[in-house]
């Protein structure tokens, strides 16, 4: 039984209402690119498009088969290996999640660029005239990306290992089949559905993102939407390539969606055992422990490093007068008036999908999720786009920024929330609504405070996910109106890796608390 709620019209139309805002700029984007002029898609088609897309999805595909090669492996040395310092470890791999993808480009530029260390200790032993790659190039782009990306997979796959029944290998086993076998022919099928999860995650993170390949010069289809806003403020070109992008997306969460159902697996007992580490000798573990300090040394400890000694050069302590903290001030007002924004519009849609899941409010959640499918430029353009025709007072204006900012990491705050209603049984309301409480001390003494850590959790990420935000906040922001991110990409974009370290390592360091909450809900087996 469902209680009727007097408040349950006005809920419902602030649902609809927040669902149609979420969705009104992707369809006005969308109306752009399907209303232009035939010989602009000729146009484009014949010069820009077929270059982006293999470029787009050769990059993402080689991520993809090395982030799977690197989360498995690192994922099954740290749940299935007795090495020294493996709860150590497990923290160390998830680190690179709090370096975003600019900084990672940036350090790699100087790492690996033109007179850099890298290059010097090659000439050193291949002689002056030596070359190695330009990170500047394909192999750059998807060296930034993989060493990024991997913990994704590496997430998904360790919580699928310390969830699997070991009693399935133990038959396999039994009838014969030897460690690598059942590796192969038990394990691995089993952990399909979570390793295909984090590939997707993978997959969608490398189209849409728009630092690394900006800072590498890298060109694919999110990098081409900037470069057509702001460089030819050719806002129908860019709603053209924008539609491309949004629809491969659409087409990959899809299909993603469809693996997953069909990749479905369940236990067959309740009782759940860890599986026995395997001890190493002294010559094993030593290959695994070179393995993973090499991973996590090149993706989060040098960066981390090159940072801090950036940070604490002259040129860099120059810098942090009241204007870098206006910069920090800034980038803090905005993500906190994202993330609350964030968590009072998508708290409605929540609730009503868990608490009456009708296919309109079903639909007003599946809308909230457009911004999956909406990378930051295209997110920027649409916002753009659509205030200079309804409400052009509002353009230049920092409340643009922060409604680019919800509908682009609403999915973020709604993955919290969601799961945070759906697992408090409806129960509890209607017994509180009977012992006499109203709608809203239910809320206030019963739901709101089960439901407290997810609230805090969905603001959290909204909020970390708007600090490294880049390129709506180049697109949108107020002239004058600097944060972290942009000075970030100013200063590194020029080479002046010294004035852009404090900048970058504050980002990292805000970002740690996030995956601190990350860890604790995945913590299971320790």
């Amino acid at each position: 039984m469902t209680l009727r709620q007097p408040w349950s019209s006005p809920l419902q139309l602030v649902a609809i209402a927040s669902a149609g805002l979420i969705l009104l700029p992707l369809a006005y984007v969308t109306m752009l690119a399907l209303s232009a002029d035939p010989a602009v898609w000729a146009r484009l088609w014949a010069t820009r498009i077929p270059e982006l897309f293999w470029n787009t999805f050769s990059l993402a595909g080689l991520v993809a088969i090395l982030t799977l090669f690197l989360g498995v492996s690192t994922a099954w040395f740290v749940v299935r290996f007795d090495i020294p310092g493996r709860r150590i470890w497990e923290i160390a791999l998830v680190l690179p999640l709090a370096m975003p993808t600019y900084v990672l480009a940036y350090v790699y530029n100087y790492l690996l660029g033109f007179g850099g260390p890298v290059e010097h200790l090659w000439q050193s032993l291949a002689g002056p005239q030596a070359r190695i790659f330009s990170p500047q190039s394909f192999a750059g782009a998807t060296l930034v990306m993989t060493l990024d990306t991997f913990p994704f997979v590496y997430l998904l796959t360790r919580s699928a290992l310390l969830s699997l029944n070991v009693s399935f290998e133990e038959v396999a086993r039994t009838c014969g089949a030897s460690r690598l076998q059942t590796m192969w022919r038990v394990t691995l099928p089993l952990l399909r559905p979570s390793i295909v999860a984090g590939l997707a995650l993978v997959v969608l993170y490398v189209v849409s993102d728009f630092g690394a390949v900006s800072l590498l010069r890298y060109q694919t289809l999110t990098y081409a939407v900037f470069q057509q806003m702001t460089g030819r403020s050719d806002n129908t070109a860019a709603s053209i390539l924008s539609i491309l992008l949004v629809v491969f997306a659409l087409i990959f969460l899809l299909a993603e969606r469809w693996f997953r159902n069909k990749s479905r697996f369940y236990q067959t007992t309740g009782r759940y055992r860890a599986p026995e580490r395997l001890r190493c000798g002294w010559l094993n573990a030593a290959g695994i422990l070179a393995y993973l300090a090499v991973v996590v040394g090149a993706s989060f400890g040098m960066p981390a490093y090159l940072l801090v000694q950036w940070s604490l050069s002259p040129e860099a302590q120059a810098i942090l007068d009241s204007r870098f903290f206006g910069f920090i001030w800034n980038s803090m007002l905005l993500s906190a008036s994202a993330a609350t924004a964030g968590v009072v519009i998508g708290l409605p849609l929540a609730y009503l999908a868990s608490r009456r899941p009708t296919a309109l409010n079903l639909g007003c959640l599946q809308a909230a999720y457009a911004g999956y499918v909406l990378p930051g430029p295209v997110a920027a353009l649409a916002v753009l786009v659509l205030c200079l025709k309804i409400l052009p007072v509002m353009y230049g204006t920092a409340l643009v920024l922060i409604v680019a900012y919800v509908i682009h990491f609403l999915p973020a705050g709604l993955q919290s929330l969601e799961p945070s209603l759906q697992q408090i049984t409806p129960n509890l309301e209607e017994v509180a609504r009977t012992l006499g409480l109203g709608v809203r001390e239910t809320w206030q003494r019963v739901t709101f405070p089960l439901i407290r850590t997810g609230f805090v959790v969905a603001w959290v990420l909204m909020f970390l996910q708007t600090m490294k935000e880049l390129p709506a906040t180049l697109l949108l922001r107020p002239v004058g109106f600097d944060t972290l991110a942009i000075r970030v990409w100013l200063e590194a974009s020029e080479e002046y890796y010294q004035l852009a370290a404090p900048s970058a390592l504050l980002i990292v360091l805000v970002g740690l608390p996030a995956l601190v909450l990350l860890l604790s809900r995945d913590w299971r087996a320790a």
